[in-house]
């Protein structure tokens, strides 16, 4: 009975201590909730903006952009805001906020159980009261205690102060992009009008933006991102009966006309709103209107104010010429993928062509601009430079004929017959030449034969981001048939540049908070997306000016003197897009010129947007090391890989003869005087491959290839008009009999005269080396190895000597090896000892 007294009299002490606890804890969060002072909104107009975020160039000196530099605000009253941006704003933003008490418990309770879900730490539930308290009162700070404290004082404000009142203050707080805040402010800068004078359609557009105000910016490229919200709006005021359905319909179709922006204070403005969307989606609007962050980027001034002359000089000359108002600029660093310059218009203030639009990353149509992707591809599955594809009129749609009329019971304008720049049809091309001199229509082949998704799957691999719907894409994406941006191109192009190694584009250096702490910094983000090899043959077709003559002259603006540079060029339909795309391994150049509204201009790729990137490039290599293209491994095993692929498009059936014998080669036949021969017997590429398995067998029915007619018919034709001009090779003409001058009877005997193996030589001494030979033909040359270290040739008629204290490594005992070659490249080789006194 005692322990029992014990154990009870225990647990009473511990529940009251306990309940002491709560009571002590209870009583100072009652105290300090009872603490916390209702601010005086009559100072909110005349707050000063702290920590104001600051964008600087990759020096971290330069300053592009102060996020609050010419911070716009004007203050009006309840009753001169208008129904139309209230109603919109409550709709969109609080839906109960004339109900509730500053805070919303469903909403609370929903983002408890999102964070306890794991889903976000402080995910939100924000009513209109509380974004107030937000964007006023506390710090960007994510913390529950953060949150604690907006919930306390937005029931605090709602209990003290009318919801009108409330409503004012935070339309006139509210963020809508840029230095703008508040509603009035906003009403002026867009529309140009007083807030109470706002259409429906208007104060829907505004009600949207303070979500995102970057992202949803009526000046930025997500214009259509800013259309859905504005109709979500519209929406939500509909189903809050706050508008008539009569009302909708005629806000939802009103064309809204925003005011030209006209911003000041700021460099590179393009690149700077790029990298101020990247904020804003990664920190939030708060934490960069509010965290006082320094933003180091990966721009370099100086070759971003040369860019933007280059560009607006260039521009202004091709409206004047060629009808094409407008252009952009986009340089990179392939090692990295830090952006150096970003231009995205001929003039971020020239309203007349909507300059402040960022063409660098908005989506256009390639061109040929695409073709090396495709290239890419094949070479990866096995084709070469050296393959010979067929530049004639070829229909690709399944649906029509190889002559291009559709078959019954299918639409003609489905047919696809493309033609090239000059309407003019080659023959036969290699790949070398037909992606130098971009010729479409073996591209398009190329297309067919290397796939469709296994090229997209390698465009996409590269940095290629809105390719991504398949379905939607045919054989015309190959000269531009699909939609890309002038970053993730020149990004793309930075791969080849790179040796096939990508490192995703980067904007930021480094990130720091108002207290200095690291938020990011770059780190290298490598990964090999293109065999080395495929990037280094890319780059040697793409600057090989020889290849390319035919099509863009001698010297042209592809060319840079005494530079490796790498180049290709795009035209869409009607010259509605100018590409040019250029790299050295130490930086990559993109250009797009053209007209924002997709008016046609006069030319198209290096005619328009060549000269920009010339000047450019230019000016960027001045600074920039000399660096060549490291030269790819072309060889190829005519053993293994068919004549087909190797560029002997008249036959797939080979025999090697002997130069010198004319008779069939054998294994001791040397390089140099075997030549392979084909049996003529023309066909498409078709007719010897299967796509699907390159280097198998040819196929055994290879009509089954639905698209071999088409490629078949168009080769038979010419071939029937052009054999005459070629040679013809028959199965006669190939050899019974073996090569019988490249045998070990043939083989030069050698006897090496001097030096002497009984003579022990002095270092200083001159040594000549003097060889015999018999056979049937003269030497004509002889290599000579000492120690298995080669230290020279000499041909026939001519003398060798050394001195051995000349060379390296020599001992007292030395081997002498001579390797002798006869006029017909028969060879042989001869050893001897000689000794060196020491």
């Amino acid at each position: 009975m005692k322990k029992l007294h014990r154990n009870k009299h225990f647990w009473k002490n511990v529940i009251l201590f306990g309940a002491g606890i709560f009571v002590l804890i209870a009583g100072i969060i009652i105290v300090w909730l009872a603490s916390m002072k209702i601010p005086d909104f009559q100072s909110f107009g005349d707050r000063k903006i702290e920590n104001s975020t600051k964008i600087y160039d990759r020096t971290g000196e330069i300053l592009l952009y102060d996020i609050h530099r010419d911070t716009k605000r004007t203050d009006i009253t309840f009753e001169n805001m208008g129904a139309n941006i209230k109603n919109a704003t409550v709709a969109i933003e609080d839906s109960e906020f004339y109900n509730h008490s500053g805070i919303r418990l469903t909403s609370i309770v929903r983002a408890v159980l999102s964070n306890i879900l794991g889903t976000g730490r402080t995910q939100g539930g924000s009513t209109i009261t509380q974004q107030l308290v937000k964007n006023t009162l506390l710090t960007s700070e994510k913390s529950y205690t953060r949150k604690i404290k907006e919930w306390v004082l937005a029931i605090k404000i709602d209990n003290s102060i009318p919801k009108e009142k409330i409503l004012e203050y935070y339309l006139n707080e509210a963020p809508y992009g840029g230095t703008v805040y508040g509603i009035e402010e906003a009403s002026k800068t867009y529309f140009n009008k007083h807030a109470q004078d706002l259409t429906l359609g208007e104060a829907a557009y505004l009600a949207a933006i303070p979500q995102s105000p970057t992202t949803l910016s009526p000046y930025g490229k997500n214009k259509d991102k800013l259309e859905a919200r504005k109709n979500l709006v519209l929406g939500r005021m509909l189903e809050l009966n706050f508008i008539k359905k009569s009302e909708f319909d005629t806000a939802k179709n009103e064309i809204v006309a925003f005011v030209p922006q006209a911003t000041l204070g700021i460099r590179a403005p393009h690149f700077v709103f790029f990298i101020k969307d990247y904020l804003e989606q990664k920190y939030g609007s708060a934490m960069l209107a509010h965290g006082g962050l320094k933003v180091t980027t990966t721009l370099d001034y100086g070759l971003q104010e040369k860019g933007e002359q280059i560009v607006k000089d260039g521009a202004l000359k091709n409206e004047k010429d060629w009808s094409g108002k407008n252009a952009g600029l986009v340089a990179i660093e392939p090692s990295s993928g830090q952006i150096l310059s970003m231009v995205g218009s001929r003039d971020y203030f020239d309203k007349n062509i909507d300059g402040n639009y960022n063409i660098a990353t908005a989506n256009r149509q390639p061109g040929s601009s695409f073709k090396p992707f495709i290239y890419a591809t094949a070479f990866n599955k096995g084709f070469t430079p050296s393959t010979v594809l067929f530049d004639l009129p070829t229909e690709f749609q399944s649906t029509c004929d190889a002559y291009g009329k559709a078959l019954p019971g299918h639409n003609q304008d489905d047919c696809y017959m493309p033609d090239n720049y000059d309407e003019k049809f080659r023959g036969p091309m290699s790949l070398r030449d037909a992606l130098a001199q971009s010729i479409n229509v073996p591209a398009v082949q190329l297309f067919y034969l290397a796939g469709l998704g296994d090229s997209l799957k390698t465009a996409e691999d590269m940095g290629i981001s809105t390719l991504t719907d398949i379905g939607r894409y045919g054989l015309t994406l190959v000269i531009g048939g699909g939609e890309v941006s002038l970053l993730d191109m020149t990004s793309a192009y930075g791969v080849f540049a790179n040796n096939g190694v990508r490192s995703p584009y980067t904007g930021i250096l480094k990130i720091e908070d108002s207290t200095g702490k690291i938020l990011e910094e770059y780190t290298p983000n490598t990964r090999e997306v293109l065999p080395k090899n495929t990037a280094l043959t890319i780059s040697d077709i793409l600057s090989d000016e020889k290849a390319r003559v035919p099509t863009f002259g001698s010297h042209g603006v592809l060319y840079i003197p005494n530079r490796d540079v790498a180049a290709k060029t795009g035209t869409t339909n009607n010259n509605k897009d100018a590409w040019t795309i250029g790299y050295t391994p130490s930086i990559v150049v993109g250009v797009w010129a053209g007209n924002n509204d997709n008016t046609p201009m006069k030319k198209g790729g290096a005619a328009v947007a060549g000269p920009i990137w010339n000047k450019f490039m230019n000016e960027a290599l001045k600074t920039l090391p000399n660096e060549k293209f490291e030269k790819p491994n072309l060889e190829v095993d005519p053993t293994l890989v068919k004549p087909v692929l190797r560029g002997l498009w008249q036959g797939n059936e080979n025999f090697f003869i002997d130069k010198i014998s004319g008779k069939l080669a054998t294994a001791s036949t040397p390089k140099e005087t075997t030549e392979e021969k084909v049996i003529t017997n023309v066909h498409s590429i078709l007719y010897w491959v299967n796509r699907n398995d390159l280097l198998g067998a040819p196929p055994m029915e290879p009509g089954s290839d639905w698209q071999f007619n088409h490629f078949e018919i168009p080769i038979q034709t010419w071939w029937m008009q052009n054999n005459t001009k070629y040679h013809i090779t028959t199965p006669a003409e190939k050899p019974t009999l073996l090569d019988d001058v490249h045998i070990d009877a043939k083989k030069p005997i050698l006897s090496i005269l001097e030096p002497n193996s009984q003579i022990t030589y002095l270092p200083t001494q001159k040594i000549n080396i003097k060889v015999s030979s018999s056979g049937p033909f003269p030497l004509a040359k002889t290599d000579i190895f000492i120690n298995d270290t080669y230290i020279g040739t000499y041909n026939a008629g001519s003398i060798f000597s050394f001195t051995p204290n000349e060379l390296e490594g020599l001992q007292v005992n030395n081997e002498l090896k001579i390797i002798a070659y006869d006029s017909v490249y028969n060879k042989n080789e001869a050893t001897l000892t000689f000794k060196v006194a020491p």
